[in-house]
């Protein structure tokens, strides 16, 4: 069984093409939950969270003009998202608001990602090889933290990746100066301004895709959005499935950073447009007796789901 048998997948199939408040807004409905709990837990309140709708509401109407456009009137966004012409022209103006996130946090990802798939760092059995912290710790002919840190970025020294690194709880020293990679991903441990970038990132990136999906003009194929989900597990065969997806998804990032190694090479000599992609995985358990719960869509025990493939 899939998501086919959904009412609501049913009506959004029935009439592609068109908007459909309806819909969105029983959607919407079931995504705010989480971002309620979110602006509840970190002190976001109602008035700031109204004022960040407000702004990206006229951001995203005016992304759908050129700069040129001289359609893009105030009244206009205002008849696209109803909000006050006076709102419309404070918002247009104002800039964007800035993401909070250490600058070396891209670079440790990217560095991460290179340790895991590049078979140079790598063990015989794939997994990612202990590097001396420096080519003097090190043996002759083998690759070390530095050489590392060097072909991802000569704009940060060594040390100071290493430095954030460790503050991060992502890698670990021993006494003879070998570097070793607790996990096989980029999983800051501490810091909340890391955590919060990549909330922004990875959610932002699903959220975009789903709405590109759904849009009414949409004329390019669908982009993959797909997920399993099963229900009426006994909480030991919940954990058990948890771990399954771990190792899972560590095999899928290994296959895909090796190949997007390969494409970012290749691409390096093509002159035309760049594109970034994100490639992820989450896997979410609660008991379905919860708010939470209910709040999504119910399965019977022991059925299974699969959204189908775009």
């Amino acid at each position: 069984m899939n998501d086919a048998n959904d009412p609501l997948a049913q009506e959004t199939t029935s009439s592609a093409g068109l908007p459909q408040p309806a819909l969105a807004a029983q959607a919407m409905s079931r995504l705010l939950r989480p971002l309620a709990r979110l602006m509840i837990d970190h002190g976001l309140q109602h008035a700031a969270m109204v004022e960040l709708l407000k702004k990206a509401l006229v951001d995203e109407a005016l992304a759908g003009y050129s700069p040129a456009d001289k359609s893009a009137s105030d009244t206009r966004i205002a008849l696209q998202t109803g909000l006050h012409r006076k709102d419309v022209r404070r918002l247009r103006e104002e800039p964007a608001l800035e993401e909070v996130v250490a600058p070396m946090v891209p670079v440790a990802a990217h560095i991460v990602a290179r340790w895991i798939s590049d078979p140079r760092f790598l063990l015989a059995d794939k997994t990612p090889m202990p590097l001396a912290r420096t080519p003097r710790l090190g043996d002759p002919g083998k690759p070390d933290f530095s050489v590392l840190v060097a072909e991802v970025s000569r704009d940060v020294g060594a040390r100071a990746v290493l430095d954030e690194l460790v503050r991060m709880g992502v890698v670990s020293i021993d006494p003879e100066g070998l570097v070793s990679l607790k996990d096989t991903a980029f999983v800051p441990r501490e810091g909340l301004g890391e955590a919060f970038h990549f909330l922004a990132g990875n959610v932002g990136d699903h959220l975009s895709t789903a709405a590109f999906n759904l849009s009414p003009d949409r004329t390019e194929p669908q982009m993959l959005e797909q997920s399993a989900f099963s229900a009426g597990l006994s909480t030991d065969q919940a954990q058990a499935l948890h771990q399954t997806a771990r190792r899972l998804w560590a095999d899928a990032l290994q296959q895909f950073l090796v190949t997007a190694t390969v494409a970012e090479q290749r691409s390096a000599s093509d002159d035309g447009d760049k594109h970034r992609v994100r490639f992820g995985v989450y896997f979410h358990q609660v008991a379905e007796d919860t708010p939470q719960a209910k709040a999504g869509v119910t399965l019977p025990a022991r059925r299974h789901k699969r959204k189908p493939s775009p």
